[in-house]
This record gives structure tokens, C-alpha cells and sequence, in this order.
């Protein structure tokens, strides 16, 4: 290459919590810049998950991140072209990128519920990934089982 890798950005950590993931969360969860409001729509879905899984043992946060850990794919399938052919291959995910994919569907998959305000909306899909339900999750087993079925190309791997 002719260039540099540009240098990865640090990310500084959130306000409340002081976590990196949080404030990456966040950013990925901000529209227009707007990152106050982000901020609160991410904390007033924490404080309603607080109230809904008060059996739980564990905090809000703590559920947040196991709900993440649910819906983090491990392998995805990239489109190679073979002799005229092309093959979905399986491949591994970085670890960045398996972070980065969870959030986003989780982001997503909040957003096309049904619901009053985001805040809501993103706590039920927090519980729901939790749970190992919802929509962020059977997109993981989707993303999983296609890698599955296309497991005999896995020799072209690149």
C-alpha cells in the first residue's frame, strides 16, 4: 500500500460509567450529533431494564454487556468470486468488528420495534437479547447458520 493505516481513534470513556463499550454505544446510537441526547436515551433505557429485572442479581450494565455478548456473531459469510462463480464463504470476524455488528443490530432492531420513546424501545431489546430472544439475536443465528450451510467453501477463505 502507498499509504499509512490511518491510527485508530481513541474513544474516551463515558461520563457515568467509565466504559469504553458505553461510549462506543453511544456513538453508534447518536443521529444527527447529537450525543446528549444519545447519552440520555442509553441511561433512561438502563434505569428501565433496572426496573424490569429486579429478580436479576446483577445490574443494569452487567446485563447490557452479557445482552451484547448474546448477539455478537462469530463467523459471517463474504461473497468470493471463483471462476465465474460466486461462493458465500465463511469467515471469522475481528474482534472489533464483532463488537462493532453487535451494537448495530442491536441499535437497529431497537429502532423498527414497536414503542412510545426510544428509551423503551432499546430496553426491551436489551431484555430480549438477555434472554437470548428478539430480533438482534435470531439475526446472530441467521448470520451463523448461513456460514454453517456454506461450511464446504471454507477452503477458499482469503
Amino acid at each position: 500500500m502507498r499509504k499509512a493505516k490511518p491510527q485508530k481513534r481513541v474513544v474516551l470513556p463515558d461520563p457515568v460509567y467509565g466504559e469504553v463499550m458505553v461510549a462506543k454505544f453511544v456513538n453508534h446510537l447518536m443521529l444527527d450529533g447529537k450525543k446528549n441526547t444519545a447519552y440520555g436515551v442509553f441511561y433512561s433505557a438502563l434505569g428501565l431494564v433496572e426496573t424490569k429485572a429486579k429478580s436479576e442479581e446483577k445490574s443494569a450494565l452487567d446485563i447490557w454487556k452479557q445482552a451484547l455478548d448474546n448477539i455478537t456473531p462469530l463467523v459471517e459469510v463474504k461473497s468470493k468470486r471463483i471462476g465465474g462463480a460466486t461462493f458465500q464463504v465463511p469467515t471469522e470476524i475481528r474482534a472489533d468488528r464483532k463488537e462493532s455488528i453487535a451494537m448495530k443490530n442491536m441499535i437497529n432492531f431497537a429502532r423498527k420495534r414497536g414503542g412510545h420513546s426510544m428509551a423503551e424501545k432499546l430496553a426491551a431489546e436489551i431484555m430480549d437479547a438477555f434472554n437470548n430472544q428478539g430480533g438482534a439475536f435470531k439475526r446472530k443465528e441467521d448470520m451463523h447458520r448461513m456460514a454453517e450451510a456454506n461450511r464446504a467453501f471454507a477452503h477458499f477463505r482469503f
